[in-house]
Formats: C-alpha cells, structure tokens, sequence
C-alpha cells in the first residue's frame, strides 16, 4: 500500500477550493515528489482531518479535491507550564509535546530563567508544533502561551484546575508523581522550572496557591526531559 503523506492547511483556509501554499506545496511536489491522482491526508489542528486527491500541481501551489474528513473530539489533555529557557531543544520539545498530546503550553519567566520571555509566540515554534502534528498524525495542536507576570501568574491560574502540580527537584517530603494523579481528568497543570530550577520565592508562590510539590526522581532532569517524561505518563494514564 502506498504511503499516504500528512500536510498542514490552516483552519481558514479549509474551505473550497482547498488549497496547498508556500512550504506545504513545495513539500509535496519537490521533496516528497506526489503526482497528480494520489491521495493525501491534511489536517488543520483543530479536530479536523480530511483525505483529498492531488488534482494539481502548479508551481506555487497545489488544488486537492475532499474525498472525506472528520472531526476528532478534543481527547482529555493537560497544561504544561514550563519556566522560559534558552531555545537549544525547545523545538524538539514542542515536536514531542503535539506526538504526546498536549493541551495547552505556557511558558513563563522564571526568576532563573537564562533568556527573556517574548512578548508574543513565536513563528518558529508554530512550525516546530505542525511538524510534530504531522509526524504523529495528531489533529489537534496545543494551545499555545506565553504567561506574563511569572510565577505569580502561573499561581493565580492554577486554581482554575481541579490539581496542579510543580516538578521541583527540592525537598517534597517523598511525594512522587505517579500516573495515577494524571487519570481520570483534563483539568490538570503541571509546573515546569526553567533550565536553572525554581527559587525559593516562586516555590513558597506556588505551595501557596496550591501547587503540589512533587518529585521525578533522584536524578536533576532537563527540563526539556522532564517535560517529555510528565507528558508521556500523562498520556499513558488515558489509554
């Protein structure tokens, strides 16, 4: 059976006559080399997913004729709230946080953090999220933001969830995370420090709020890898 590759159509552009532009359209036709009568499968990131037939390539773009779509619910998903680093792995990180099904993503200044928090989302990181949405064939990217006003604000919005959590490589009296505290509901926020860890300040912020302190482990984590570690039990709790 012949591969039948994935592309991204932004959701208001997924109308009639459907359309592949730019970066997409020069995938499909120079790279991965599709001809004109094959199959192809889109998805626009919001639920929607849809099988077209390849009725042209131009050199700009490509017209594709609907043979079928769907909608895929929202399926349960948490927060992350991750403490702003230096982008090294970031776009790995959003890549991994789509094949995981992530629901939303923060990132927010962190007293420690090494580098500034920009005032909007970057362009990169929204191609980083199609291209994990593509590799996994997930329909769905995560809501994206950046939260201003710290840790505070991570706090303040916390107590919106039914649990919350921070991953804090200090003292949290033996309580481990399990999969457990990541079943049964969407309504959970997992708080990530930055690459330098959290200070003393935002954690006695967070207790406060209601966080839960809890622990990974004996090993000091990345962040990168303890994100990707929380998201992965998360999503193993709801198969």
């Amino acid at each position: 059976m012949a591969t039948v590759h994935t592309f991204f159509l932004e959701p208001a552009k997924w109308q009639a006559p459907f359309t592949l532009q730019g970066a997409e359209a020069h995938h499909l036709s120079r790279v991965l080399r599709v001809r004109k009568g094959d199959t192809v499968r889109l998805l626009d990131g919001q639920g929607r997913l849809g099988f077209f037939c390849v009725a042209s390539i131009e050199k700009n773009h490509v017209l594709l004729s609907l043979e079928h779509e769907e909608l895929t619910p929202r399926p349960p998903a948490c927060t992350l709230a991750a403490g702003y680093s230096k982008a090294l792995r970031r776009g790995w990180f959003l890549e991994k946080a789509v094949e995981l099904e992530a629901g939303a993503l923060w990132f927010w200044q962190g007293d420690y953090s090494q580098a500034s928090l920009p005032d909007t989302e970057k362009e990169a990181w929204q191609g980083s999220l199609v291209a994990g949405a593509k590799q996994s064939v997930n329909p769905w990217l995560p809501h994206m933001e950046s939260v201003t006003g710290g840790a505070a604000a991570v706090a303040a919005r916390a107590k919106n969830f039914d649990r919350a959590f921070m991953l804090y490589e200090g003292e949290t009296e033996g309580r481990l995370l399990t999969q457990q505290d990541l079943a049964g509901t969407d309504s959970t926020l997992l708080v990530i420090g930055p690459e330098g860890g959290f200070s003393p300040a935002e954690v006695t912020t967070l207790i406060e709020a209601g966080v839960v302190a809890v622990s990974l482990g004996k090993r000091i984590l990345r962040w990168e890898t303890a994100a990707v570690l929380v998201l992965g039990m998360a999503w193993w709790a709801r198969q």
